[in-house]
């Protein structure tokens, strides 16, 4: 059997399945803590025990993980721990071990995705041939671009979300200044995140809110903010939320041009699908284009929610289950 992993800075979810020739099945998809553990190779231990399995099952694993990759090596980035893809090859005696930043590993789901996993923010006129991109908040912020080659995508690895915040209104100079007084420099990672919607509230709110009855909660907090704004029950929340959604946008459009991706844009992560109406009130596609003199250019890009809250961990099966039909 194979082993699929999406490590997250909040969560980590992890699968085995088998090989299939198009698209793998994730039977039996469990969910950890990430932070409640010392390393990875704890949680798979835990995975396989609950599973009833012994690592002699295991042929071939992938992990996607929220941090760089270099030389099969990776420190997360909203993590305080590393992993290694010689050390749990050695502890579990598997002979291929891979690791894939994870906004690489969600954008390998990308070319099995069916029709009702995706939403359309822009119709576009997307070009068969052309490269493609995919742009995810979470628990942080990540990019990846999506070559063709062959006819298919290969997807590169990148760390957009760590680029510096570059305001565009008056009200976001503002937010910036807020944020240089306590940031050392401002990312877009630092807004366009779950996090980050909780410095945007910070900033939009001069009084206590009614919708953080408990505080800034980093777990319950921004689902609680979306939440009052989306329902318009808080006007300042509202104001949190829309400057997420303009930020969001124009990164996307940003990396819409980085990419000259007339293949396709793919909106991914865990807060897009919850957020849904915010993004198709016309906000994230207004910020996305709005980028002169590539107005007509970025009109032309399919823009896409992926609605599938696996993506990451289905991508990183499709990488490994390519791998194992090749051998």
């Amino acid at each position: 059997m194979l082993l699929a992993g999406d490590v997250g800075g909040t969560k980590t979810l992890l699968a085995l399945f088998e090989q299939h020739p198009v698209r793998p099945s994730l039977p039996n998809i469990r969910s950890f803590p990430t932070t409640s553990f010392d390393n990875l190779s704890d949680i798979v231990q835990t995975f396989l025990g609950a599973e009833g399995l012994t690592p002699d099952r295991v042929e071939a694993a992938c992990f996607g993980v929220a941090g760089p990759v270099l030389d099969g090596s990776a420190e997360l980035t909203n993590v305080g721990w590393g992993v290694r893809a010689s050390e749990i090859g050695t502890r579990f005696n598997i002979r291929h071990v891979q690791l894939l930043n994870d906004l690489e590993a969600m954008a390998w789901s990308v070319a099995v995705l069916t029709p009702t996993e995706l939403e359309v923010l822009q119709v576009g006129e997307k070009a068969p041939y052309g490269t493609a991109a995919i742009i995810a908040a979470g628990t942080g912020l990540g990019t990846a671009i999506l070559h063709r080659a062959g006819g298919t995508f290969v997807p590169v690895a990148s760390e957009g979300g760590h680029v510096d915040f570059a305001p565009r209104t008056p009200r976001e100079m503002d937010l910036l200044s807020a944020m240089l007084t306590t940031h050392r420099r401002v990312q877009l990672e630092d807004l366009v995140s779950g996090p980050g919607l909780i410095d945007l509230h910070r900033f939009t709110h001069t009084a206590r809110c009614p919708a953080l009855p408990n505080g800034y909660d980093p777990a319950e907090a921004p689902a609680a903010i979306s939440m009052a704004a989306l329902e318009q029950r808080c006007e300042s929340c509202m104001e949190a939320l829309d400057l997420f959604i303009s930020i969001y946008g124009s990164a996307a459009g940003n990396l819409a041009l980085t990419a000259a991706a007339i293949g396709g844009v793919y909106v991914g992560g865990g807060i897009a699908p919850k957020i849904l109406p915010a993004l198709q009130n016309g906000r994230f596609m207004k910020a996305f284009r709005d980028k002169f003199p590539m107005e007509a250019l970025l009109a032309r890009v399919t823009v896409q929610v992926i609605l599938n809250p696996h993506a990451g961990l289905l991508g990183a099966a499709v990488h490994i289950n390519g791998l194992g039909m090749a051998r």
